[in-house]
């Protein structure tokens, strides 16, 4: 059984980062998403990795819907060449417009934001609140500190075994893609009591 990605979002830096490589996998991320004929949506911004995605997406011929706080518009520099431009009031609305629009998510280098986005969605997957999958683009070795962090916490008990699957990764985009669309959903999500997880 295989869950259709029509949409992703993609998590990542409204900046470049030390290494010009980061926008490169960015665009090329974007890129391999419109030939797939999946819809990126995207923090809204024209700037950063967030800025490669989008216009690597678009140059490949792709549906890109930004999704962007009106107070960010100017810091983050909306993007204008969208298909479409969502101007939301908070950040709240912004992640949850985000789920809403998306049949998964992947999570590029970026910051604190990018945390954010990523570990709620994570959160929601084991609240059982959403079942679509959530993958990591592990380029250079980006994510292998949290990934060996994660299994820290793991083995101290603090995340099950079968939640901890809920986190894929891999460093090859189509890889990552492949495995999301083989996602199974823990049967265990939910509003369990946690001597039941």
């Amino acid at each position: 059984m295989t869950t259709p990605l029509r949409s992703i979002a993609v998590f990542c830096a409204s900046s470049d980062g030390s290494s010009p490589r980061w926008r490169e996998h960015a665009a090329a991320f974007g890129s391999l998403l419109a030939r797939r004929g999946i819809t990126v949506v995207y923090g809204g911004g024209r700037v950063g990795l967030m800025g490669a995605v989008a216009d690597g997406a678009l140059t490949a011929g792709g549906k890109v819907i930004g999704v962007i706080p009106r107070a960010m518009i100017e810091a983050e520099r909306g993007h204008t060449g969208l298909t479409e431009l969502r101007v939301v009031t908070t950040m709240h609305e912004r992640k949850q417009l985000m789920v809403d629009l998306s049949d998964g998510f992947v999570a590029l280098p970026g910051g604190y934001g990018t945390f954010d986005e990523l570990f709620e969605a994570i959160t929601w997957a084991q609240l059982g609140i959403h079942r679509k999958p959530v993958g990591l683009l592990n380029v250079d070795g980006f994510w292998s500190p949290l990934l060996g962090f994660l299994d820290s916490v793991t083995v101290a008990g603090f995340i099950k075994p079968t939640f901890r699957g809920l986190v894929k990764a891999d460093a090859d985009a189509t890889a990552l893609l492949d495995a999301m669309a083989q996602h199974q959903p823990p049967s265990t999500a939910g509003w369990a009591r946690p001597e039941e997880r």
